[in-house]
């Protein structure tokens, strides 16, 4: 027999937490375009709380037995808007195709990746997509290298760094990829498999 989670279930702490990160992304745009000079700072601190949550929540998920339909839809949306935004606000502010690529890259890959977990999920097949430990190396370079970039202003040392390991996130997501439609080819092409 089916478990259906309740709305009441479904408002567990691990996914407070996560709704939480979509709830700053708006506060995070506001400060990070405030005329003043400690915004810098602001906004990574709040986009370092929010990528905190994303650990936590799914650290008490599995700790506490509190795993829902709801949890596992809405963390992977929480992340990607997250980052997407604040890759984003970096692009405009930086001005410089030398952050633009990997931004794009990542971005890219994050709209390539969610259509295939979506369309394998159809086909019944969503486990053969599973996150990599690829995709979690991926994910600590790119958060640390957004927080890095947002704490600083463009052509400031740091900036530069953050750029740099940016670069890194954007080959270790290249890579997660090819791992990710490596395992959904026999599905993608069957004819070709036979």
């Amino acid at each position: 027999m089916r478990h259906y989670t309740t709305s009441k279930e479904a408002m567990n702490l691990p996914n407070i937490l996560t709704l939480s990160r979509i709830v700053m992304i708006p506060v995070f745009v506001v400060v990070f375009y405030l005329p003043v000079e400690w915004r810098y700072v602001a906004s990574a601190a709040i986009f370092g709380i929010a990528a905190a949550t994303d650990w936590l929540d799914g650290y008490l998920a599995r700790k506490l037995d509190q795993s829902t339909p709801f949890g596992a839809f809405l963390d992977p949306v929480a992340d990607k808007l997250m980052v997407a935004v604040a890759l984003t606000v970096l692009i405009e502010e930086h001005a410089s195709i030398l952050l633009t690529i990997p931004a794009t890259i990542i971005i890219g890959r994050e709209i390539v990746i969610s259509a295939l977990r979506e369309w394998m999920a159809e086909v019944g097949s969503r486990a053969s997509v599973a996150v990599s430990y690829i995709g979690k190396i991926k994910t600590t370079a790119q958060m640390v290298a957004i927080i890095m970039l947002l704490a600083a202003p463009p052509g400031i040392l740091m900036a530069h760094l953050g750029i740099a390991l940016l670069y890194l996130a954007a080959l270790l997501t290249l890579w997660s990829m090819m791992l990710y439609l490596k395992a959904a080819w026999p599905d993608l092409f069957p004819d070709n498999n036979a």
